[in-house]
């Protein structure tokens, strides 16, 4: 069972808020690097493994040149996750370009550097050709298997979801690249979102290989990779089970064994795109009590907002609060902690059981670390709050400084406004 637990005491973290003011995120160098070495062990047991980790999940290029160093990919939707990846030394086939309504000039650049791209649409074959003038040797195909596979919460059913071919265009889209020239062949999925069943993802490699090996007799081609795609959850709310890595390799590899090896597809490397476990468990967003409120409920007003981590208030997502200092007193207050954002839904915690909270108390938010800073916002002018990275040997460094009012207003054209008549 998952148990909240954070790196610092509660005077270390004092003395750190005197050097950093609040909100700001703490990763943790030493747990991120544990916990990709135990995943990477797992699923060693395929030939040719790589773990492209999602930038989007936490884009900062020290935490990308740590899992570099690791031996990580990248997985990349966006121009400026490439070069997030590109900056951090991840580069050429070791980043996995998968991207949707995408731009002719970020497919243009992700050739230009060598990068894998994963089409997510059969119309996308003939734009990629008309933007690059040709096909690259190696193309990747996003495949959706409607109501063959059930989705989750966040990522909605297959069927209604706006990703990927259908089986049928799968084939066909092979069959079209192959005529074309293309000589390598990707096939990949992303099917779910934060989901915590195990035996999920085994099915989701059965599928593929199932895919993978009629592909291969209709069209006549072979693969050279599978993605997997991520989802895998962590257990936010405490007393959930933590991803058994192990398990699913050991599944997957039964599937491996039982489907690809007979099709003729072996050896075949398995890939991963993973974010969410590799960073997430490992992050904190640090805050600090400023307001008490007392009406039909309870409030904590915290310096952080929605905007430096929207999940709760956006999807209701659990995030374990816990007050520095007090993590052994006795839980008997009932608050809602809330930020200062102008909407209702501006709650990192509701109804939640917490220890007395004074103001000026330091409280931490759990499993931060990825799709936290990564999705904030400027709604209401909000300025979104630094990060922060605690190395090995103990020290703290800035990795990312908080914004300032002059970031908020760079794009801003205030000398023009002088002539602007209204």
């Amino acid at each position: 069972m998952s148990e909240k637990t954070f790196p610092l005491s509660a005077l270390e973290l004092q003395t750190l808020t005197e050097k950093y003011e609040t909100p700001f995120y703490l990763y943790d160098e030493k747990a991120i690097r544990e916990n990709i070495r135990r995943f990477t062990k797992a699923f060693s047991i395929f030939p040719g493994f790589k773990e492209h980790f999602a930038v989007k999940a936490c884009p900062n290029p020290y935490i990308l040149k740590i899992l570099r160093s690791e031996g990580c990919g990248a997985d990349c939707s966006s121009l400026p996750e490439l070069i997030l990846a590109e900056n951090a030394g991840i580069a050429g086939e070791d980043v996995m370009f998968t991207s949707n309504e995408t731009p002719a000039k970020e497919y243009i650049y992700a050739n230009l550097k060598g990068n894998i791209i994963n089409l997510d649409d059969i119309t996308h074959i003939p734009f990629l050709e008309k933007t690059l003038g040709f096909l690259p040797e190696i193309l990747s195909f996003r495949y959706n298997p409607g109501p063959l596979k059930e989705g989750n919460a966040i990522i909605g059913k297959p069927e209604e979801a706006k990703y990927g071919l259908t089986e049928e265009q799968i084939f066909e889209a092979y069959k079209i690249c192959k005529e074309k020239g293309v000589k390598r062949f990707g096939l990949h999925t992303m099917v779910a979102s934060n989901e915590l069943n195990p035996d999920y993802f085994v099915e989701t490699a059965t599928l593929l290989f199932n895919l993978a090996a009629k592909v291969k007799e209709k069209v006549g081609i072979t693969f050279e990779f599978v993605n997997l795609g991520g989802g895998l959850g962590i257990p936010y709310r405490p007393g959930d089970k933590a991803v058994d890595y192990d398990y699913i390799a050991r599944g997957i590899k039964d599937a491996y064994d039982a489907i690809v090896v007979p099709a003729g597809l072996d050896p075949l490397k398995i890939y991963w795109e993973c974010g969410r476990p590799i960073t997430g468990p490992y992050g904190w967003l640090v805050t600090r009590a400023i307001h008490e409120k007392h009406i039909y409920r309870d409030y904590i007003g915290v310096d952080a907002s929605m905007a430096d981590l929207m999940r709760p208030g956006m999807y209701g997502a659990y995030h374990e609060v816990t007050v520095s200092g007090k993590e052994n007193a006795p839980k008997n207050k009932v608050y809602d902690v809330v930020g200062s954002l102008c909407e209702n839904c501006d709650k990192f915690a509701v109804q939640r059981q917490l220890p007395e909270i004074q103001i000026g108390d330091l409280l931490i938010i759990h499993d931060a670390g990825a799709h936290g800073r990564a999705m904030g916002f400027n709604y209401n002018a909000k300025l979104r709050c630094g990060e922060l990275l605690l190395r090995q040997d103990g020290s703290v460094v800035e990795i990312r400084r908080r914004e300032t009012i002059d970031d908020y207003f760079a794009t801003l054209d205030f000398k023009g406004l002088s002539s602007f008549n209204v």
